[in-house]
């Protein structure tokens, strides 16, 4: 009897779950919290009024128009590429973009350990209290423990009339996007249960890839093999490459894959032994002997075996 690995299978669905991320990635931007039109339209219009004074502001705009006129008149990326003599990804990145200020703009930065005390440098930045040393100096006192130069940096926006560079939400990876997806919805956190219904009703491309998934997900937990039929047809026809490529693979293959759903058998355990081996590989590897090495491998197996006797929940 052939068994298509229940591990695989999911895997393998959820791997195409990320390349359609990856093709509407225009769309995950979606998934941040919504501003006030109050809030940000100000700094961006100082921002863009920067942008479009400097040297790069004024390429950036020039460039856009030009991508912008050729592939509005229905002109391949490729033949903009030869007739501009601009690299392929440029070419791409303006095409895709709204406006020119969206290429410009920079990326979110990483949050840092002097975000918590922002509030208060602007705060003493009103009051007049223009030193960054002076500035540093109080933020120690109420428990900083960053660099001065790190509050030299946070200023110096405030000097050019500009406010100050607050860290910006990132937008999901593709990655991030299909874990979201493929994660049970009782097992998701606070975070992504904000965050996933706005994208998905954003993009109803990654909407039916999500409808599709818990549908194969409740067949796994169910073990019930019987909607694999109609769910491969919904897989054809939804339009999206990867799904589709899917339901041929699953198709040529759909009494294994039946199978896999509905009997016990799976390289779960055996995936996570490997995982386990691999890790104490890294770990130890050059700084402990075989004696050591196996018996922690034997250690993290008998651990494993005792969790798993505990009641669990599915982690789809």
């Amino acid at each position: 009897m052939q068994v298509s690995d229940r591990f695989h299978l999911w895997q393998g669905l959820s791997r195409r779950v990320q390349d359609i991320a990856s093709t509407h990635r225009g769309c995950l931007p979606a998934a941040l919290s919504t501003v006030s039109e109050d809030d940000h339209q100000p700094v961006e219009k100082t921002t863009d009024n920067a942008a479009a004074g400097s040297r790069a502001g004024r390429h950036a705009q020039s460039l856009f128009e030009a991508v912008q006129a050729l592939t509005r008149t229905g002109r391949s990326h490729s033949s903009v590429v030869r007739e501009l003599g601009l690299d392929r990804r440029t070419v791409r990145k303006y095409a895709r973009a709204r406006t020119w200020q969206e290429v410009m703009r920079r990326p979110p930065r990483k949050p840092s350990t002097l975000d918590p005390y922002l509030g208060y440098l602007r705060q003493r930045w009103d009051e007049g209290q223009h030193s960054a040393k002076i500035l540093h100096e109080e933020l120690q006192v109420k428990g900083y423990l960053g660099h001065y130069q790190r509050v030299k940096m946070a200023v110096a926006p405030l000097r050019r009339g500009l406010p100050i560079d607050e860290p910006r939400e990132r937008p999901p990876s593709p990655r991030e996007t299909a874990r979201w997806i493929t994660t049970h919805p009782h097992r998701r956190s606070l975070h992504i249960n904000e965050r996933l219904p706005r994208l998905l009703d954003h993009c109803p491309e990654l909407k039916l890839t999500h409808d599709l998934v818990r549908r194969f997900a409740t067949m796994l937990d169910n073990r019930d093999a019987a909607p694999l039929p109609a769910w491969l047809d919904d897989l054809k026809r939804s339009g999206l490459a990867p799904l589709v490529g899917l339901a041929r693979a699953f198709h040529e293959d759909r009494h294994a894959v039946a199978q896999g759903i509905t009997t016990s058998y799976n390289s779960g355990v055996n995936e996570g032994r490997i995982t386990d081996v691999k890790l104490q590989k890294r770990i130890m590897a050059g700084r402990a002997g075989v004696r050591l090495l196996r018996h922690c491998v034997v250690l993290i197996a008998h651990l494993r075996r005792r969790h798993a006797d505990r009641p669990t929940v599915s982690p789809r």
